[in-house]
């Protein structure tokens, strides 16, 4: 018998310790990187294209990158464990910093675009990380876990974003354009997230959680997407974790997008505008321990549910805002927080509602409805705004949250039979 199954259950509080630290410390790398890059892609594009409508298409093709990555990424994870997954992503996301630095260098915005492409695949690889602190976790401390990865990323999304100014001096002594020095950082943030996973991430949590099926030279089935479909489609919790996940970033990505216009077009300052997304993105990460113990106390499905409702009292209250900046901020607020519900609870349900085999192709294919969700609703969400004003945005946005009530009644029909 393997010494991993020997050693159980303090063996694999261990490592789940040491995996847990690992993962932060590269999501902190990491997210520093992706927040730099967030802060001046749109700015990159804008001089490229020389068009206010092209200049969006920067945070588009990150969007649509961690959507064309988060089954590949799954892929791999599912194959060779979470390690070989992880640091590969990250490594993409390095290879998109240098393309676009070469691109903005060369002035080719064809080739920008195709960089912020490969880009998507840190945001991709972002996301993921929070699986693989699900893959040891007990049920008793996985929302936990789960959360602390998720909360890691707060340190990127504040830090990087401020980084412009020293960084663009950097770039200038190496001869770029000021805008390059956050890519510069981006870069060297992927690299940095690819390194602390390649190096640290050892045993391999994923590798570890199929161990049994493996000790006694059983090899464990070829798992494919398909069976993964499967095995949600099998299970009505899994259903719903999936559901609620992308219903809860469908929503958040469909208000939030808009939301600076519909503020601009009331009179908001800039620095107003600027306050609510912090506080917004506050929402998002910062509380997300508190979201985690909250479903390991009070169970996945009642916190899945709780941040639904939150998304819905977000919406009404940002929907009936009109000129109010103090309630716009706070709908803003209250949209992260259902959100950090949604994803955090949701992803610690999907994770103990399947096997560890099927777990990553299931996961792979929630983060990538989850993309193509908030990618759907933030490409809708103007075309709405300019036909029902920012009132019908999130009267549209809320109608989202209706199938992941609709599931949770029938899992809880499915637990009872």
């Amino acid at each position: 018998m393997s010494t991993e199954t020997t050693q159980g259950p303090v063996e694999r509080a261990r490592v789940q310790r040491r995996t847990v630290l690992v993962l932060m410390a590269a999501q902190v790398v990491g997210g520093i990187g992706m927040g730099a890059m967030l802060a001046v892609g749109a700015l990159i594009a804008l001089d490229l294209s020389g068009s206010d409508t092209w200049s969006g298409m920067a945070t588009t093709m990150i969007t649509l990158g961690a959507a064309v990555f988060a089954l590949p990424l799954a892929a791999t994870a599912a194959r060779r464990g979470r390690r070989p997954g992880l640091a590969l992503g990250w490594s993409l996301g390095a290879l998109g910093g240098v393309v676009v630095i070469g691109a903005t260098a060369w002035e080719l915005f064809p080739l920008f675009l195709a960089g912020m492409v490969l880009v998507g695949a840190g945001t991709a690889t972002n996301l993921q990380a929070r699986h693989a602190a699900a893959d040891l976790a007990t049920e008793r401390t996985r929302g936990r876990d789960l959360s602390i990865v998720v909360w890691a990323t707060t340190v990127g999304a504040v830090v990087g974003p401020n980084l412009i100014g020293p960084t663009g001096g950097l770039a200038g002594v190496l001869g770029l354009t000021e805008l390059l020095g956050p890519v510069l950082l981006t870069t060297a943030g992927f690299l940095g997230g690819a390194a602390l996973i390649a190096v640290l991430l050892r045993p391999d949590p994923l590798r570890m959680a199929t161990a049994d099926r493996t000790a006694n030279g059983v090899k464990a089935p070829a798992v494919t997407m398909a069976d993964g479909l499967r095995a949600i489609g099998r299970s009505p919790s899994a259903l719903l974790a999936v559901v609620g996940i992308v219903a809860g970033h469908t929503v958040m990505v469909a208000v939030m997008t808009m939301t600076p216009v519909h503020m601009t077009h009331h009179g908001a300052a800039l620095t107003v505008v600027g306050l609510t997304i912090s506080l917004h993105i506050a929402g998002m990460y910062a509380l997300s321990p508190v979201v985690g113990w909250l479903s390991d106390r009070f169970g996945r499905v009642p916190v899945v549910l709780a941040g639904q409702v939150v998304l819905l009292v977000a919406a009404a209250v940002s929907g009936t805002a009109g000129h109010d900046e103090t309630r716009v901020t706070i709908g803003l607020v209250l949209l992260g927080l259902g959100w950090s519900g949604s994803l955090v609870a949701g992803s610690a349900l999907l994770a103990e509602s399947l096997s560890a085999e099927v777990r990553p192709r299931a996961q792979g294919f929630s983060d990538l409805v989850m993309n193509l969700g908030g990618a759907g609703a933030g490409a809708l969400s103007g075309v709405v705004l300019s036909v029902a004003g920012f009132g019908g945005l999130n009267l549209f946005a809320a109608l989202f949250t209706l199938p992941v009530f609709v599931l949770a009644i029938r899992a809880r029909a499915a637990d009872r039979g």
